[in-house]
């Protein structure tokens, strides 16, 4: 790696660049309640588009960050992507309406997208193949660690000051990580691999892409899979809170689920060499699809009580552990033949599966009607669903072109 620092230090740095949409997302689940009562108090579920607003902004800032992090470099991109990140914090915390909250979410997410796209650029600059694909799931094994404080951050922070108080807090890290980055990491895309910014260029890049069935096919389920975690996001507190009445206990629960799930990319970075990454995939999938037929089970025989709870808790804490065995893999699967276009390639995966995964749980959290039954079956269908296009991934093969052992 042509860089200063420690791979060490290149991954903790990197974790905390994708880290940023996690805090974001997370730290405000606690918020909801408040939000709700304050803003929209006639129609809570409106507060959950403070969470899809962000998620739809992050694709949207996800289709251009890569491509401009190709002309321009990496780093320019990331810092201007941090400056709209701390402009929409700002403004979120100035405004007075759901409606401005929103829309600063928007530009807060477009921003975060820069950090969270060119980190995983800057990996394929630098790594490929399966040692790409480990390095991934060291970062997301860091990265999962976040997500786990957020909550309990984001409680901590409402007690001492309010809701309002967690936007300030997104200023102060995302001031903190740019900062860490600017100063101990040299630019890994020098300007003779840079490509020009034009729209042609960018048509036949995006054309060569999608024309890989591999590429296609790991964007398919991406889009499935991600709708599942936004849609887990967006229902797991108000489920805490309005189904099983543990609003005070949520962070705690999900401070320890998140947690466990952290374990999930050391097992995917221990294994993946061993067994290869369409195989991890396949089986974590396999299994998520399976509790999740189950939990539709009790549900539709009327289970109650702490036990239905608890049933409650292993099944998201098998969807959230499912993201470290799959995402990092999915996305190497996809980028080894991409290194020319690895900005374009991982702008353009990210921008489709985010934009409509956050399109796909926003409708999903809309029909949250103080039951599991909405996310239980729009997790069962996006999971079924999925499984074609795995399975084809299975059959497919490795790019000619990768350096690295074959899957």
């Amino acid at each position: 790696m042509q860089s200063k620092i420690s791979p060490f230090e290149f991954v903790a740095m990197m974790a905390m660049m994708v880290a940023t949409v996690a805090f974001s997302i997370d730290s405000m689940l606690p918020a909801m309640p408040d939000i709700a009562a304050e803003l929209v108090p006639d129609n809570p579920n409106r507060a959950q588009l403070i969470l899809s607003a962000f998620m739809v902004g992050m694709g949207l800032g996800t289709l251009f960050s890569g491509p401009l992090s190709d002309t321009f470099g990496r780093k320019s991109i990331v810092f201007l992507g941090a400056a709209l990140y701390i402009l929409g914090a700002v403004l979120a915390w100035a405004a007075p309406t759901i409606e401005l909250i929103v829309a600063a979410r928007v530009i807060q997410g477009i921003g975060a997208a820069g950090p969270r796209v060119i980190s995983i650029a800057i990996v394929r600059d630098l790594y490929a193949g399966r040692e790409m694909a480990r390095l991934i799931s060291f970062i997301m094994m860091v990265f999962t660690i976040v997500p786990a404080l957020a909550p309990l951050l984001g409680t901590g922070i409402i007690e001492l000051s309010s809701w309002r108080g967690i936007f300030v807090a997104f200023l102060v890290f995302a001031f903190i990580s740019t900062t860490w980055f600017g100063l101990r990491l040299t630019e890994p895309l020098p300007p003779s691999a840079r490509r020009p910014f034009s729209a042609s260029a960018l048509w036949l890049a995006l054309k060569e892409m999608m024309a890989i069935p591999m590429v296609r096919n790991s964007i398919y389920v991406q889009i499935m899979i991600f709708s599942v975690l936004f849609t887990s996001i967006s229902l797991i507190q108000p489920t805490f809170d309005l189904i099983f009445g543990r609003e005070e206990e949520f962070a705690l629960y999900f401070f320890i689920i998140g947690g466990f799930c952290a374990t999930s990319s050391l097992v995917n970075a221990t294994f993946v060499m061993r067994y290869g990454m369409r195989a991890i995939v396949t089986l974590s999938m396999s299994v998520v699809l399976g509790i999740t037929a189950l939990m539709l089970v009790l549900t539709v025989l009327g289970s109650d009580g702490p036990l239905y709870f608890w049933a409650y808790v292993i099944w998201q804490t098998s969807v959230f552990y499912q993201m470290g065995l799959t995402v990092g893999n999915l996305n190497a699967l996809a980028m080894e033949p991409l290194g020319h276009i690895a900005g374009l390639a991982a702008s353009v995966m990210g921008a489709i599966a985010t934009i409509l995964a956050g399109i796909v749980s926003t409708i999903i959290a809309q029909m949250f009607n103080e039951t599991t039954m909405p996310q239980i079956l729009g997790t069962l269908i996006l999971l079924a669903a999925a499984m074609p296009f795995l399975i084809r991934m299975r059959h497919l093969d490795r790019p000619s072109q990768v350096r690295s052992p074959a899957d």
